[in-house]
């Protein structure tokens, strides 16, 4: 009988690690009676009088309001509460977390290489895809690579990817002017419908 008397006074001491609700649902504020502290700091537009109140009080504002009331700041002495419509609060964070998602798009980069005597149908060829490619939102890096003794020609690789530039001026800006890294000279263009 005493080891019943124990198992029974454990879940008080711990209400929130196995109460009736699921773990994965349970929200991540303390609402209306869920509060278990004597006293909070009431903040926000609807309270005419912000300041500390005893917990049946502030329940009782929120219930007259037909609104929630809930814990914002749990570590504060005493607890700070809003009186808010919690529902709509969730949902405009869910929200607001989708939009931020969607707002930052993953920058994808598509790379098109030369030759430094790259011939004109070929250069077309590759123009023709960067087009594409800055159309649907990608950057572009551009690069001529030279192989053993090519590196000879590097100005004619800058004169190449100058020509790239001025051909997609329409749909592109320059990020990094041509510049030789190694055996490559790099230029990058991000598209000018990008959203910033």
């Amino acid at each position: 009988m005493n080891n019943n008397n124990t198992n029974s006074e454990r879940p008080q001491s711990q209400p929130q690690g196995r109460g009736g609700a699921p773990k994965k649902d349970e929200p991540e504020h303390r609402i209306n009676n869920k509060i278990r502290v004597p006293k909070v700091r009431l903040v926000g537009e609807n309270i005419e009088e912000p300041g500390v109140y005893n917990t049946s009080d502030a329940l009782a504002l929120a219930d007259n309001l037909d609104l929630d009331l809930v814990e914002i700041s749990p570590n504060a002495e005493p607890p700070v509460c809003r009186i808010m419509d919690y529902q709509k609060f969730l949902y405009q964070q869910k929200k607001r977390a989708k939009e931020l998602k969607a707002k930052a798009v993953k920058v994808v980069v598509k790379e098109i290489r030369f030759g430094p005597n790259t011939d004109d149908h070929d250069y077309e060829f590759k123009l023709r895809h960067a087009k594409e490619f800055l159309q649907e939102g990608s950057k572009v890096k551009a690069y001529v690579f030279f192989k053993g003794r090519s590196i000879l020609f590097k100005e004619q690789g800058e004169i190449l990817l100058l020509r790239f530039a001025n051909d997609l001026e329409d749909l592109a800006r320059v990020d990094q002017m041509p510049r030789l890294e190694g055996k490559r000279m790099i230029l990058m263009l991000t598209p000018k419908s990008a959203k910033k």
